[in-house]
């Protein structure tokens, strides 16, 4: 596996810091950076990437370090955060990783994760042996024409700005991105959020069957350059014991909130109040911070969001970004900004756990359907509860499938469908919300636990999609 490296300082690395990381190696790396200057990489003699280091994020949000490195991580926010990661492609890289960090910490106080890697000598990292590509635009593990594939050794796997740029890079080569883990590391939300959009594939390595899928524990082998699903003679690909035999914490549930809002496009306009409303009526508190990757290191600011949103609009891109709670209340958030003929739109993924001694507020979701479609400019709302682990992680086996809730259409959906035809259902029979004269419909589809809410939800998609 990997070395990743990270060095937790309270001071801000400075340019005599970053320079004695850099020159951890000797003076003959190469350097480069991606992602608008934002990652930085080491190479060797050849051009091979050897460590790229994330430019030092200054984390704010309370709970971030332990919510991602775990409780051995001894640092408390605020704090900055910097990141190294090695290849396995160079034998010598880890132990580089190791002094880039541990002279950032020498110099500015602090520690680093994992607490043993650190020390200041200098790394001598000879050409690499393989045949591997010269100044190949992906910093990955193993490369080859139809994957790259990178090993993560740790508890979580985030959603951080050098992963997200490596999605980037990988899509254009036509290439699958694959990242291989050990049997107890799991994925932040916004990491699966981004797996899905892009071809990838999350490896688990078990000791009884090699590989396997870890999101659909599909027993996997190395064929023709890539991990791909082991199917035997019967055509019938088997699913790994691990997968299903994995255990869920007792009690503990999710609650899962699809938004989409569409606002006009004025000067005024100020974004995440559909998100920070959700929150506040869920949790009782806003959201503690926001970021546009892992970890989430600025507080809370729907101005500051706007601001990044608009200046991307103006380059024509849409925008990502994530949103995490306190940490007694799990909650995380993925929203993407985009604007469309009609309007910038929000497109919200709000996840919140519970345990056995915090109950999922179903009671209120009619009442935070009504404030988005009255305030927020709501399109439409999809809920769901499922029994999943209450920090919000995705683990490497089988869990229960989501349950639908229920769904809202807001003002202006319920008038392109027709009023009239979006209330003539009567199981789920709507209720209305907001204005008389221009209402939201708000459909209840069950409590979380009748599965048949699937087959209302299909009825009321079917009935809605329907000529009048």
């Amino acid at each position: 596996m990997t070395q990743d490296v990270i060095a937790l300082t309270p001071q801000m690395p400075d340019a005599r810091g970053v320079l004695a990381g850099l020159y951890a190696g000797g003076p003959d790396l190469r350097v480069s950076s991606s992602a608008e200057g934002a990652v930085v990489h080491l190479h060797a003699e050849d051009g091979r990437p050897v460590v790229t280091v994330d430019v030092p994020l200054f984390v704010q949000v309370p709970g971030e370090v332990s919510r991602l490195l775990g409780t051995e991580a001894a640092a408390e926010v605020p704090v900055w955060w910097t990141e190294v990661r090695a290849t396995t492609r160079v034998a010598e890289a880890g132990r580089l990783a190791g002094s880039v960090a541990g002279r950032l910490t020498s110099l500015l106080g602090g520690c680093t994760w994992p607490a043993d890697a650190a020390h200041t000598g200098v790394v001598a990292v000879p050409s690499p042996d393989g045949d591997g590509p010269v100044d190949s635009p992906l910093a990955v593990d193993v490369l080859t024409p139809r994957a790259a594939v990178i090993l993560q050794d740790r508890p979580v796997v985030a959603a951080t700005t050098w992963l997200t740029d490596l999605m980037q890079s990988t899509v254009p080569s036509g290439r699958e991105l694959q990242i291989v883990t050990p049997p107890g590391t799991r994925l932040t939300p916004p990491t699966r959020s981004l797996l899905a959009k892009v071809p990838a594939r999350w490896v688990v390595q078990d000791p009884e069957c090699g590989y396997y899928d870890g999101l659909t524990g599909a027993v996997l082998h190395w064929h023709e350059d890539r991990f791909t699903e082991a199917t035997p003679a019967d055509g019938r690909t088997p699913l790994a014991d691990a997968f299903q035999t994995g255990t869920l914490a007792r009690g503990e549930q999710q609650l899962h909130l699809s938004i989409r809002t569409i606002h006009p496009a004025t000067d005024d306009l100020l974004l995440g109040s559909a998100l920070e409303a959700a929150w506040q009526t869920l949790t009782g508190t806003p959201p503690a911070g926001w970021s546009s990757a892992e970890p989430v290191n600025l507080p809370w600011s729907p101005r500051q969001l706007t601001e990044l949103a608009r200046t991307r609009a103006q380059k024509g891109a849409s925008t990502w970004l994530v949103a995490v709670g306190a940490p007694d209340r799990p909650a995380i958030a993925t929203c993407r900004v985009i604007h469309t003929p009609a309007g910038i739109e929000e497109h919200i993924t709000l996840a919140l756990g519970y345990t056995t001694d915090r109950i999922a507020p179903l009671d209120v979701l009619p009442e935070l359907a009504e404030t988005l479609a009255t305030r927020h400019n709501l399109t439409s709302m999809l809920t769901h509860l499922r029994p999943a682990r209450a920090d919000l992680t995705i683990p490497p086996h089988h869990e229960p499938p989501p349950v639908p809730l229920s769904f809202t259409l807001g003002p202006e959906a319920v008038d392109a469908i027709g009023r009239a035809h979006a209330e003539s259902l009567e199981d789920p029979r709507p209720m209305r919300l907001g204005s008389a004269v221009c209402p939201a419909l708000h459909y209840t589809l069950g409590d979380g636990s009748d599965l048949t809410a699937w087959q209302r939800l299909q009825h009321l998609n079917n009935r809605l999609q329907t000529d009048q």
